[in-house]
């Protein structure tokens, strides 16, 4: 019983981790795709 509420105990750990930096304000997925979006910027203004 112990070792499974320690398991629960982890998992919710790491997935309010995950929603905490990945989703957040400011978070890996924001930052992506402000990035994606400078890039594309960038390529357009290239000449050929």
């Amino acid at each position: 019983m112990r070792q499974l509420l320690m398991t629960t105990l982890l998992v919710i750990t790491v997935v309010l981790l995950y929603t905490s930096i990945a989703q957040g304000d400011g978070g890996t997925n924001e930052r992506i795709t402000d990035s994606g979006g400078r890039m594309a910027d960038h390529l357009s203004r290239i000449s050929p």
